[in-house]
């Protein structure tokens, strides 16, 4: 991997100092309830938006504060190892690689009209990529976008689509040129525009965590959106989605490790102070070298995320140090909260220790936004040069 020199420490420690002491005012119990009641954290998202961190990535003639990726790594790192794990990391992050296309394929007037709004916490959006049919290969998306004066009708279905319920606007994809074999990325635009109840049907998804945000299907309905609301230019729009995926694959990466290093922290207590056989649990060998080995895990994830954020910054190329990110931060994540689940035993399983929360929060890294065999695709033909399977 590619490797470059860290920015200026003061800038991050500031960074990781603020949200850290910030976002651990919400503790477990603020969460717990979240998750049960199916709540928006919006005490949450608000206080973000009072201190200006929800414009992190947002240029400061916009509204926002203009940092970069490493910082907001930084930040998104505190977030999940606060306790807040996905259920405040999703809340927040969608503020930061969402956005990326209209920052920079926007028109003026988008921009100046809706990047301030999301920077001050005013505007929540929605992210309409994935499809039933299509799964991983967005190629094959079927929403379709059909064009008539001074604008565009969509029809179509989108699926797994987070803060639909809450939302304003949507980026959305949609085909408005046939798919063809010689280029199946071509052909496909952005739109941003209204979330038109009217127009879009929303189903909300009972799934295994993060019940405090919502997922959804979409079913799309005639809406019609018009030619201001096209994120750059017609049928490029896969493209601009790059901008986003490297971020977005830092940051998920990220959030793994903050979530495994809260899981840590409630285990390495629990075994701390809980007496089996007349000594605590965490002097045995076999529940405590686990937790160091996850502890080293988590270490190594971080490095190679902070990484792939400080090339990012850099204008270099960074996908395979990104793809990287998300699925060591995935995997070491996942172990420490299961491991962290297991050594408290039966008591891992009850709400009331908060790691079932974490550990059913956390396996989602492993699905989404694209699988783990997708990462080793990637790898696999792009870095090592190795044939396609798919």
């Amino acid at each position: 991997m590619t490797a470059i020199e860290a920015p200026e420490e003061s800038t991050v420690d500031t960074v990781r100092k603020a949200t850290r002491a910030l976002a651990r005012k919400f503790d477990y119990e603020y969460w717990l309830e979240k998750d049960t009641k199916h709540e928006y954290p919006w005490e949450f998202v608000n206080a973000f938006a009072e201190g200006g961190w929800l414009g992190a990535m947002i240029p400061e003639e916009y509204g926002g504060i203009g940092l970069g990726l490493t910082e907001s790594a930084v930040m998104m790192h505190e977030i999940a190892a606060s306790g807040a794990g996905t259920s405040g990391g999703s809340a927040i992050h969608f503020y930061i690689f969402p956005p990326a296309p209209i920052v920079k394929h926007g028109s003026e007037e988008m921009r100046r009209e809706y990047l301030p709004k999301l920077a001050k916490g005013e505007m929540l959006m929605a992210f309409g990529i994935t499809e039933p049919t299509a799964g991983v290969d967005t190629s094959r998306i079927t929403t379709k976008a059909t064009k008539i004066d001074g604008g565009w009708v969509v029809n179509g279905q989108k699926v797994w689509i987070t803060n639909a319920q809450n939302a304003q606007k949507i980026l959305l994809l949609a085909r408005t040129s046939p798919r063809s074999e010689d280029k199946p990325l071509h052909g496909m635009t952005l739109f941003f525009t209204d979330l038109d109840r009217n127009r879009i049907t929303l189903r909300t998804i009972e799934k295994l965590g993060r019940a405090a945000i919502d997922s959804n299907e979409l079913f799309i309905d005639n809406l019609e959106v018009s030619d201001a609301d096209v994120v750059g230019e017609v049928d490029k729009g896969f493209y601009y989605l790059i901008d986003g995926l490297n971020p977005e694959r830092t940051v998920i990466g990220i959030e793994g490790v903050g979530l495994g290093r809260a899981a840590l922290e409630l285990g390495t207590k629990y075994v701390n102070q809980r007496v089996v056989f007349d000594r605590p649990l965490g002097r045995n060998q076999a529940i405590a070298h686990p937790l160091a080995d996850s502890w080293i895990r988590l270490e190594a994830a971080e490095m190679v995320a902070m990484n792939a954020a400080r090339l990012y910054d850099a204008g270099l190329p960074c996908g395979p140090e990104s793809a990287a990110a998300k699925y060591l931060g995935a995997e070491s994540g996942y172990e420490a909260c299961d491991r962290a689940l297991q050594v408290h035993g039966g008591m891992g399983y009850a709400k009331e220790y908060h790691i079932e929360r974490l550990w059913r929060e956390v396996r989602l890294l492993r699905i989404a936004p694209f699988s783990q065999e997708m990462v080793l695709n990637y790898v696999s033909t792009q870095v090592l040069g190795l044939p396609r399977a798919y």
